[in-house]
């Protein structure tokens, strides 16, 4: 009998981290899956690269600093807004609070053409006479946050 209970403990053990094992590496894929099909979606424009680009920052902060959402991701519950915006009411509060860019030359460097980007003169003229460069990083980061919402159900 005492011969068995060693057997049994080390089959026991073996199971619990053969599930262990399983369980990550599913978690992984969900994320690294989704993670992906942002990688690739179609990005035609320069405005539609950038999206992309602070899409992938959008996820990249989540796994650093809210780990435990990613973990809810893999088990079946989907990503909020308001785990993307870590904390901040509003994409706007996000910007200005230096959670992305904060220098209007990165900004437009991400999201202007070439020639835009020489039109704005690096980023020191604002991008239009109705937006600062904030107000278009804000709204890029909303559509970010969108395009993550519409591939988190592919995964």
């Amino acid at each position: 009998m005492k011969v068995s209970q060693p057997v049994e403990f080390r089959k026991n053990l073996v199971s619990n981290i053969n599930k262990i094992i399983k369980t990550n590496y599913k978690m992984e894929n969900k994320y690294q899956n989704l993670k992906q099909l942002v990688k690739t979606s179609p990005a035609l424009s320069t405005w539609h690269r950038a999206i992309r680009c602070y899409a992938i920052e959008l996820l990249q902060n989540l796994k650093e600093q809210n780990p435990e959402t990613v973990k809810c991701f893999e088990e079946g519950t989907p990503i909020k807004e308001k785990h993307l915006l870590n904390g901040a009411d509003s994409w706007m509060d996000y910007s200005e609070a230096g959670s992305s860019l904060i220098y209007n030359y990165d900004i437009a460097e991400r999201v202007c053409t070439p020639s835009e980007f020489k039109k704005t003169r690096e980023g020191e003229k604002n991008p239009s006479k109705n937006e600062d460069w904030m107000q278009c990083q804000a709204r890029a980061l909303s559509q970010a946050a969108l395009l993550i919402n519409l591939n988190q159900f592919n995964c």
